[in-house]
Formats: structure tokens, C-alpha cells, sequence
């Protein structure tokens, strides 16, 4: 059952970070990149850097990327949208995705934060990227500025 995106005080005053996301089901994965950029500019976050790329399987490389830059980001938000077809493409992908984004947060020691949504069909899609009270992107916003919080409390 979805849950409402809570609002959070948590503040994200000075941080950096950065979003991924996919241009693949734009016009979900847009509308989760504008509550995800709402929410850090709400937060206070002192820069938000977006990079765009072609699909949901590309998202990884860059993240990883972005997790080394020097000075560190406060965390990495991954947004994209895979939807499953007929074949078993979609598991594959979305699998490999999840794993390799584990993996770059331990490996980095930045939480990159992931949203990036494996869904039966588009109403899914409708209810979790465009629906304002349901949207993931806003939700992994949120999720992104505690973490780094969390983070910031560990050093």
C-alpha cells in the first residue's frame, strides 16, 4: 500500500547534491525530478546538480561517478522508470540496477538514494510519479536529505 510522502523538517542547508535521471518515460520520471528538486530547494540545499541520461541501465555508471567527485556530495538521488513488457528485460535490468546501486553507496560511502521504479503498468506509474501525495521523487528527496544527516552525524 502506498503511503502519503511526509513532509520532513530535516534541513539540507549547504549540502550538495545530485540527481540522476533518466530521460527513458520522461514524462514519469520528469515529474518525479521536478518533487525531487522542489523538495532540496525547500530543504535549503546549496546545490543541486542534475544529469540526464538515455535510460534506467545507464544510471549506475554516472552515479558512481558523481559518488567520487571531490568534494563529496551529501547523497545521489536516482530517478528513472522501467515498466515490464513481455520478456524478462525488464527484471534484468531493473536487478542489475539495484544491485549496482548498493553496491556504489558501500563501496563510496554516499548514499545513493534509489528510485528507480520496476512497475507492472502505467497506472502504477501515474499513482507513484504523478500524483503529488504518492510522488517518489519527492520521497527520495527526503529520503536523501536525512541520509545525509545521518551521514554527517557518523564523522
Amino acid at each position: 500500500m502506498l503511503q502519503r510522502v511526509a513532509a520532513t523538517q530535516t534541513s539540507a542547508r549547504g549540502g550538495r547534491f545530485a540527481i540522476v535521471a533518466s530521460e527513458y518515460n520522461g514524462r514519469y520520471v520528469n515529474s518525479m525530478l521536478r518533487a525531487a528538486r522542489r523538495v532540496l530547494k525547500e530543504a535549503g540545499a546549496a546545490q543541486v546538480r542534475v544529469v540526464r541520461v538515455p535510460g534506467a541501465f545507464e544510471i549506475p555508471v554516472v552515479a558512481a561517478a558523481l559518488a567520487r567527485q571531490q568534494p563529496p556530495y551529501a547523497a545521489v538521488i536516482c530517478l528513472g522508470l522501467i515498466l515490464r513488457g513481455e520478456t524478462v528485460h525488464a527484471q534484468q535490468i531493473g536487478d542489475t540496477v539495484s544491485r549496482l546501486l548498493g553496491d556504489i553507496a558501500v563501496q563510496t560511502g554516499v548514499p545513493v538514494i534509489h528510485e528507480v521504479l520496476l512497475l507492472e503498468n502505467t497506472a502504477q506509474a501515474d499513482k507513484r510519479c504523478l500524483a503529488p501525495e504518492h510522488n517518489r521523487g519527492a520521497e527520495a528527496a527526503h529520503t536523501a536529505v536525512a541520509m545525509a544527516r545521518v551521514m554527517a552525524s557518523l564523522r
